[in-house]
């Protein structure tokens, strides 16, 4: 067994002293349990400490892995640029980590220095990596390092790469150490980095629980709104960690929570056990992403399956179905601005729309914005067949437009909302999860236009039947 012990821990700088100034010790928990960490990892002497962050490089489509040697990463972001770190790579286990996920069809992206470049992202470590190495190598920095960036994929795949780790670390007999790096919650208080949100306390208090138990199919089986609503970003690291951790008895204790900055701050080690065939749960996992997929299919309207049907065929074969084939004749007969929308793993994915018709009807409409919000959204880049299992769409018919002198008039639920000044034009949807005021509602729709809001614009608010 390779793996003997892996870690939650998190990571924001206010607990290096150097950065926080004295206002980590309202972290004492925080703090003794890293310490507590840093012991362990000391004891077990490691060949390799491999730290899956959310800091990194974020690709949609796989998973990127540092391939800089010698990596090196600072705080200067947040104001201690002598709060460094430089690290060996271990490009064996790398290679060998890249090859076991190819085999399993998980993409991974090698970032050396070249390749971010390329794509304009970061090469150097994150503070992802930096804070949870502060503390472990304040008692052991032998090891070398493994940085790992999740991607924006379904739960089966990081589960998967998992695995793909695991296969390479037993390959190689590697003594290794995995630190799951992230914070719970950000929505605990009003004075954290978001509102609070009471889904907050409850995501922490449960997902807390659940690893207490090592029960990481339980956790892999929380709904898609109970984690994005709790505003985290250690989740997908802990998917990861659970794929590494398939087939092992788990042995977990809660070393600590707290919360006191309005986000949630875990730390959870985990010791693996003998192997276990019953904790082989790669098949369970799957098998309940799919139901859930399956049970949101069966729920779309035809408004929605036509949507689902114009991306599938485009994004395969570039063709593009018949719009009057199955729909109602409100549909094929009615004209109406429309906007579709994209989402996966509970991020948008793409959102495209005309706010009049451009197109003899409802039917064309849907099609044509269905294709430029799988294929065309500046955003983001173009769908790919791999993806097209876990989009969730929406589909927006928006009624006429009329004009309002005020923003008292405006309600983010019910009304979207236009602003215009000579060509620029800005729209935002209504109902959008975290726009909770008008005052929002209507700067974010002049951001999108670039509008100041000093200017002279005019407003129209809009209502919209919203087919799911």
């Amino acid at each position: 067994m390779a793996v003997i012990e892996s870690f939650l821990m998190p990571h924001p700088p206010v607990l290096v002293p150097e950065v926080g100034q004295g206002r980590e010790s309202e972290c004492k928990e925080t703090l003794k349990a890293l310490e507590q960490v840093g012991k362990a990892i000391e004891a077990i002497e490691p060949e390799t400490i491999i730290v899956i962050t959310p800091h990194g490089p974020v690709f949609s489509d796989g998973v990127a892995i540092s391939g800089v040697n010698p990596m090196y990463g600072n705080l200067k972001t947040f104001g201690t640029p002598d709060i460094e770190k430089t690290k060996e790579n271990d490009l064996e286990l790398l290679n060998k980590i890249m090859l076991a996920s190819g085999a399993n069809g998980i993409v991974t992206a090698k970032v050396d220095d070249a390749f971010a470049e390329s794509y304009g992202v970061p090469s150097e470590l994150d503070h992802g990596v930096i804070v949870p190495l502060y503390f472990a190598e304040k008692y052991y920095g032998k090891a070398k390092l493994i940085h790992i960036t999740y991607g924006l994929l379904s739960r089966p795949q990081l589960y998967l790469f998992g695995l793909s780790v695991k296969e390479a670390i037993e390959a190689l007999e590697r003594k290794a150490v995995v630190i799951a790096s992230g914070d719970l919650s950000h929505r605990l208080k009003d004075s954290g980095p978001y509102d609070f949100n009471p889904a907050g306390p409850k995501f922490d208090k449960e997902l807390l629980e659940i690893l207490g138990d090592g029960d990481f199919l339980k956790m892999l089986q929380m709904t898609q709104e109970e984690v994005k609503d709790a505003g985290e970003c250690g989740y997908r690291s802990l998917n990861i960690l659970a794929g590494i951790l398939d087939g092992d008895d788990i042995h977990s204790k809660v070393l600590s929570y707290e919360g006191p900055f309005g986000v949630g701050y875990g730390v959870i080690q985990f010791k693996s056990g003998n192997e276990n065939p019953n904790r082989k749960q790669y098949e369970a996992v799957l098998s309940h992403h799919q139901s859930v997929i399956a049970n949101i299919r069966s729920e779309e309207d035809t408004f929605v399956t036509l949507a689902r049907k114009t991306i599938n065929q485009f994004v395969k074969d570039g063709t593009r179905p018949d719009p009057y084939t199955d729909i109602p004749e409100e549909m094929k007969n009615e004209t109406a601005g429309v906007f579709v929308s994209l989402k996966s793993h509970g991020g948008l994915r793409g959102c495209i729309g005309t706010i009049a018709p451009s197109t003899p009807s409802i039917a064309h409409e849907i099609i044509i914005n269905a294709i430029k919000a799988a294929t065309e959204d500046p955003r983001f880049s173009a769908v790919e067949p791999h993806e097209l299992d876990d989009l969730i769409i929406n589909v927006d018919i928006l009624k006429p437009a009329e004009h309002i002198d005020s923003i008292s008039e405006l309600d983010p639920v019910k009304y979207g909302v236009i602003v215009t000044l000579d060509h620029k034009r800005g729209l935002l949807l209504p109902n959008i999860e975290g726009v909770d005021t008008v005052e929002d509602q209507v700067q974010i729709a002049l951001n999108k236009a670039g509008i100041s809001g000093d200017e002279p614009y005019t407003m129209e608010r809009f209502e919209v039947i919203r087919h799911v």
